[in-house]
This record gives C-alpha cells, sequence and structure tokens, in this order.
C-alpha cells in the first residue's frame, strides 16, 4: 500500500524536485502540490492524504498555523517539517502545532524517505543536526 503524500512548499522548483525523486520510490505517491499553508490545509482536507510535508516558511498561512490547523481537523493526519530553518524556537512550534518529524532542507534524500517511513510507522523523526540542540 502506498503512502500518499501532500507536498506544501512555496517554492515551485523546490516542489517539482521533490516529487520527481518521490516517485520514484514504489511505497510513495505524490498526490499534489500547494503553493502555500492555506492551499495545503484545503487540499489536505479534500485528498486525505497520509502525510503532509509541510515548509515551515510560506506566504498566506505559515506552515506552523497550517500543521495546527490540520492536526486539529484531521487528527489521524501525519505532518513532516521539511524546512531551512534549524533555530530551536521553529522547531519546537512544529512539534507543539502537531508535526510528527523536523527534518532539514539541507539533508540527504535518503534522510527524507527515512523520516517519511518513520513517522508513518507511529515514530518522531528529528534530524540528527538538530537532535544536538
Amino acid at each position: 500500500m502506498s503512502i500518499k503524500i501532500l507536498l506544501a512548499d512555496d517554492h515551485k522548483i523546490v516542489r517539482d524536485g521533490l516529487r520527481a525523486l518521490l516517485e520514484r520510490e514504489q511505497d510513495l505517491d505524490v498526490l499534489a502540490e500547494a503553493a502555500d499553508g492555506q492551499e495545503a490545509v484545503e487540499m489536505a482536507r479534500e485528498l486525505q492524504p497520509d502525510i503532509v510535508i509541510m515548509d515551515v516558511g510560506m506566504p498566506q498561512l505559515n506552515g506552523i498555523d497550517a500543521t495546527k490547523e490540520l492536526v486539529e481537523a484531521m487528527p489521524g493526519m501525519k505532518v513532516l517539517a521539511l524546512s531551512m530553518h534549524s533555530n530551536k524556537w521553529f522547531t519546537a512550534r512544529m512539534f507543539a502545532a502537531g508535526a510528527v518529524g523536523y527534518v532539514q532542507k539541507d539533508c540527504a534524500f535518503e534522510e527524507l524517505v527515512h523520516a517519511i517511513r518513520t513517522v508513518m510507522g507511529g515514530q518522531t523523526y528529528i534530524s540528527p543536526g538538530l537532535n544536538r540542540q
């Protein structure tokens, strides 16, 4: 059974690249892409993905507020933050909003896939560099 994914990032090239890489994995299926937090919330409600890969800094509705809305509206939905921000402030806010994982954008693709599978397996995932903080 495939893991259904919604990508939420305000940079199209990032979404395009992630989609191309993720779709090479047999058990991962990218349902759609959202360009901002509000669009991510609307698409997630409609498409019911298993996991939303959420950028933290986006227009309309940031990733923190979008995560909070998603988790409150759909408690079983998993949110994995993918961000350039490695500051404790951002990671703490994403987890407080309901994210179950946090991956830095400078990670290797294999780490992102591992993080997706980890959180879908019911565990929390934090990039190794953030863990030291």
